[in-house]
């Protein structure tokens, strides 16, 4: 009975330092990468992992860029394609996930409610494999990023993290890739094309649009115009 009792104490000594640990690096990870360029993350480093067991050649390109070198409109895109209420909600749209929960109710294909920061504390510091356990990590994350950083910082980190195809991330890399030039020099409907892949690069092409990407481009480009053009971007705070 004895020995009993001392296991479970120390299972629970151990899992409270281990709660401990995850919260103190958790913490130094989002202060840490506040000001810093962000090198990898953990998307990166699972889609390299994967490829070690692929026997498809696998090329990571990547280059980090501030925010003052990306066109604002790319930035304008990616909150008029994947989270209008960006500059609003604190780190979750609850209108939007209601109307995807309605929306999976009665239809088979499932719609998500991902804000961009939730993609961004997902890329950067989790696995991609959907799970009740991923989700809590990710909403804690969320919520840190939320209160240590700027939404221009979420936004920033986002685009510069990004997959935009295979071994392609970020805005820079994807740029210089499908279109040959630098990230700063984007057009809108370019911006909006690359917009358009997302959040499933791997199903839809920037090089090869299909009809439907073509159609998102276009509807991306009208809501750009709605939501008052590259001054939403510019007005983020710091």
């Amino acid at each position: 009975m004895a020995k009993k009792r001392s296991w479970g104490k120390r299972l629970l000594r151990w899992g409270l330092l281990g709660s401990a640990g995850f919260l103190l690096i958790s913490l130094l990870s989002v202060l840490f990468f506040r000001f810093v360029p962000v090198p990898f993350s953990a998307l990166m480093v699972e889609r390299r992992i994967a490829s070690w067991f692929s026997p498809k050649p696998y090329v990571s390109r990547h280059d980090w860029v501030p925010l003052e070198r990306i066109a604002p409109s790319m930035g304008l895109a990616v909150i008029a394609a994947e989270d209008q209420n960006f500059p609003e909600h604190f780190g979750f749209d609850w209108k939007a996930i209601e109307k995807a929960l309605e929306h999976n109710e009665r239809s088979r294909r499932k719609r998500g409610a991902s804000t961009l920061s939730q993609q961004t504390a997902k890329n950067l510091f989790l696995w991609s494999s959907r799970s009740w356990i991923r989700k809590g990590f990710e909403v804690w994350f969320t919520l840190l990023l939320e209160v240590g950083w700027s939404k221009r910082r979420i936004l920033e980190v986002y685009l510069n993290i990004v997959e935009f195809g295979d071994g392609i991330y970020g805005v820079e890399a994807a740029s210089q890739h499908y279109f040959r030039k630098p990230a700063q020099r984007l057009r809108p409907s370019e911006a909006a094309l690359l917009a358009s892949v997302l959040p499933n690069p791997h199903r839809f092409k920037v090089s090869s649009p299909s009809p439907y990407v073509l159609g998102r481009q276009a509807w991306i480009l009208g809501q750009m115009q709605q939501l008052g053009g590259v001054q939403v971007v510019k007005e983020l705070g710091e």
